[in-house]
């Protein structure tokens, strides 16, 4: 049979459709849909849930308060713990942690839905710009702040309401890191991950400086010299690579840029789609990159992960959110190889694997090929070393990330560091705003013995 022609081109669907298809994954609740939500909670002593989210938040606490119409008191009691909380509530897996938890997470039950009731309180304090927190007396210290993102933009607020002064040194052109950049547009919509940002920094003492990276316009040696102390929250800049030959090949995409491009598009009828896609990973960002193709309009996507669901990055949600959106999952099968036309590349060939009697995954000699105008590369990310250079001489790593310990102090004294660049994480925003948390209160703690 014929080869269909190589086919990439914009506007597969028209602007509405494509609008339809990015409106909000969770719509927010109404004020009754809130209440009674709110009055599910069991108001747990000693409550699983809390102990389940890794910024501590009292969601009983917060809860009990919906439930009372004290919203300003509700969100104040989740923002003093997660100051992105109006994110987390829409990108977190609460599925696998919160929510998770809830005792009334059975088979005769569901949890209570603490990710839209978090959504319900934070969301108008961010969009009336309402100042919960006031800033300590000024300490005179400055401490400089590498990254942007999540964890950066913690570590910021907390040093700010402590009494000091920060610099933010951000990489990208907007503040907000993978918030802005990398998670998928149906999960944030009308800009809100920079009506966060603002509402951060609008507690005062915090200065933000884009475009500038470390390593190229400036050094930890010189942050070290001119400020009190420094915390690195650098992200993961560099994509990993499949490991096949023809990776060049046009065609052949980084999943984390093509998402980035996405979520700054004004019309994203204009953003080239192809026909027949393949992603190739198994975490948050192949489920965003390929369910994002399809409401673009591709005819068909293939998502391809070497292991089982059960080790897959993205959670049950995820995978079935790609399902219900048409997306077809290959597990134990890996990239071996890719053919190409003029055009670019036409075919991934795939290998099926399996686990031998030791665990390690080996190939079992069958094989298969799919049709793909694009290929999306999603498997995992790490550190910008080629980039960085020499900066991060000094400092321990592991398997290529920050090592540090539980106050997030770096081996290097005066640094410490969060979020995705270092070691033992789990990648998620949650988990880097606390990061950024504990690390400011360190930072606090150290400046003032």
């Amino acid at each position: 049979m014929e080869k269909p022609e190589h086919d990439i081109r914009c506007s597969r669907l028209d602007i509405t459709e494509i609008d339809d298809n990015f409106g909000d994954l969770h719509p927010p609740l109404s004020r009754s849909e809130a209440l009674i939500e709110a009055d599910r909670c069991y108001f747990c002593y000693d409550a699983p849930c809390t102990t389940a989210c890794p910024t501590g938040i009292d969601i009983p606490g917060f809860i009990q308060k919906i439930r009372s119409d004290n919203i300003r008191g509700s969100a104040h009691t989740i923002l003093r713990e997660n100051i992105m909380g109006g994110m987390c509530a829409r990108v977190c897996p609460t599925e696998v942690l919160c929510e998770e938890a809830c005792v009334r997470n059975t088979h005769e039950d569901k949890p209570v839905e603490i990710g839209l009731l978090q959504r319900y309180a934070t969301d108008p304090i961010v969009e009336d710009s309402t100042q919960l927190f006031e800033r300590a007396e000024a300490s005179g210290k400055s401490i400089a702040i590498v990254g942007g993102g999540p964890a950066g933009l913690s570590c910021a607020h907390r040093l700010a309401t402590l009494g000091h002064q920060v610099k933010v040194f951000n990489r990208d052109s907007k503040p907000g890191g993978l918030n802005e950049y990398g998670i998928a547009a149906y999960k944030t919509v009308n800009d809100f991950a920079q009506r966060e940002v603002d509402y951060i920094v609008s507690i005062g003492d915090i200065d933000i400086e884009n475009d500038v990276e470390l390593g190229a316009d400036f050094s930890l040696a010189e942050l070290r010299e001119k400020y009190d102390a420094v915390f690195l929250g650098i992200g993961l800049g560099s994509v990993n690579e499949l490991g096949i030959d023809s990776e060049s090949l046009s065609g052949v995409e980084n999943a984390v840029d093509y998402i980035a491009e996405l979520r700054q598009a004004d019309d994203k009828s204009t953003l080239p789609v192809g026909r027949n896609v393949v992603v190739v990973g198994g975490g948050m960002t192949a489920i965003d990159i390929a369910v994002q193709s399809k409401r673009l309009g591709a005819e068909r996507v293939d998502l391809v992960y070497r292991r089982g669901p059960e080790q897959m990055g993205a959670s049950r949600f995820e995978q079935d959110l790609a399902k219900t959106n048409g997306v077809t999952i290959h597990h134990w099968a890996a990239p071996t190889g890719l053919k190409s036309d003029a055009g670019g590349v036409v075919t991934i060939e795939l290998g099926k694997t399996e686990l031998d009697e030791d665990g390690s995954l080996t190939a079992t000699g069958e094989t298969f090929a799919l049709e793909a105008d694009v290929v999306f590369k999603a498997v995992g990310q790490r550190l910008a070393d080629d980039r960085l250079g020499d900066e991060l001489q000094g400092i321990n790593l592991d398997r290529g990330k920050i090592v540090v310990d539980e106050s997030q102090a770096t081996s290097i004294d005066g640094v410490w560091a969060g979020g995705d660049c270092v070691a033992g994480g789990d990648d998620l925003t949650v988990s880097a705003v606390q990061h950024g948390k504990i690390a400011a209160i360190s930072i606090d703690h150290a400046l003032r013995t």
